[in-house]
């Protein structure tokens, strides 16, 4: 199915330049669309890459436009932020030939007595829905899921097959929650008595606002006392770690791999590249963005791009730089000593 440009532009906005009648199917990389795409434009040392597309159109910026227009014969859509009106295009575009969950709950369900599930939402096969737990208007619930007692899911949240969702856990509207994620698992609290760790019961939950995506196979852990938080518009990437009374804030964003360790208080709108640690007990500012791989291991207040790994090297290199690194301190004395003879030399004369 594809559609009319002036249609897509009055849904989307934006300033068309050219046929608002050109028919288009899809979005596709510069160098790869044909005659039925529109293809976008948000890295500008691609405008010649632009100039030569055969995209039906492109999404570009006014200030890509006025070179890119000089040789480029399709239609263009000119806005202010290109990425982001390629993402709600191809959101537009998805949603054309979607597969929509018929409302109901399959037969092989085991729906507990106790348990709410709105009349408008999809529950699939071989789902297990404890007592006392909600599921709202428009929810779909893939096959395998998991909902413990208590738990409520938001309308128009997603659970993709094989989600489990611990007891008493909430997650608010229109959520994403991928393959595998397990939501509300203990968090790792144990008193160690003589060598010996004794378990302390996790008791808390986990709170999750709106508008959240949770990739696969990532872990959020239930509080030990008070709650673990995500707030509105959090977007966790595949194979993360959250601990236990963390508190993510409102519109951060996190790449695979990152782990967070408990009770570490991150705000709002920060980013986290792959593979980013976070030490427990840490509070990191609103703005904060963490470089892949990077090690956070004090508290930020100030807003920010942060940095904490090694450049990468051969290794006779980087070993030569261990160990200078090593001898630093040694180096520091020495330093500190020739200052002093040379203060002493200095003032003899």
């Amino acid at each position: 199915m594809g559609t009319r440009l002036g249609e897509l532009v009055e849904r989307l906005g934006g300033q068309l330049a050219g046929d608002p009648n050109i028919e288009v199917s899809g979005i596709a990389p510069l160098a790869d669309a044909g005659v039925s795409h529109i293809s976008f434009l948000s890295n500008s040392k691609l405008r010649a890459q632009a100039a030569q597309s055969g995209a039906a159109a492109l999404i570009l910026s006014a200030a890509d436009d006025e070179t890119v227009s000089a040789t480029y014969t399709g239609a263009r859509i000119v806005t202010k932020n290109p990425y982001a009106y390629f993402a709600r295009a191809a959101q537009y575009f998805a949603s054309l030939d979607a597969f929509v969950p018929v409302p109901g709950i399959d037969p092989s369900a085991c729906v507990a007595a106790g348990a709410r599930v709105a009349a408008s939402a999809h529950v699939g096969p071989q789902v297990t829905i404890e007592a006392g737990a909600e599921v709202g208007e428009g929810a779909v619930i893939g096959a395998g899921c998991f909902i413990g007692r208590g738990a409520v899911i938001g309308a128009g949240t997603e659970l993709f097959a094989n989600v489990t969702f611990h007891a008493r856990c909430r997650i608010g509207a229109r959520g994403i929650i991928h393959s595998g994620a397990v939501i509300g698992t203990d968090g790792f609290g144990f008193a160690n008595e003589g060598g010996v760790y004794i378990k302390i019961p996790q008791t808390g939950r986990v709170i999750i606002g709106d508008d959240v995506d949770i990739g696969a196979n990532t872990t959020v852990d239930r509080g030990a006392l008070a709650d673990t938080i995500i707030e509105d518009g959090v977007k966790l990437d595949n194979q993360i770690q959250i601990g236990h009374n963390c508190h993510i804030g409102a519109h951060t964003a996190m790449a695979g791999c990152v782990g967070v360790a408990g009770s570490a208080r991150i705000g709002k709108y920060c980013t986290f590249g792959g593979a980013a640690m976070v030490l427990g007990h840490l509070t990191i500012a609103d703005h904060v963005h963490i470089s892949s791989g990077s090690m956070v291991s004090r508290s930020i207040h100030e807003a920010g791009q942060y940095t904490g790994f090694y450049p990468l090297a051969k290794n006779a290199e980087w070993e030569k730089s261990a160990a200078i690194v090593r001898n630093l301190a040694t180096m520091r004395d020495k330093i500190r000593a020739l200052e002093k003879t040379i203060k002493t030399l200095t003032e003899q004369k």
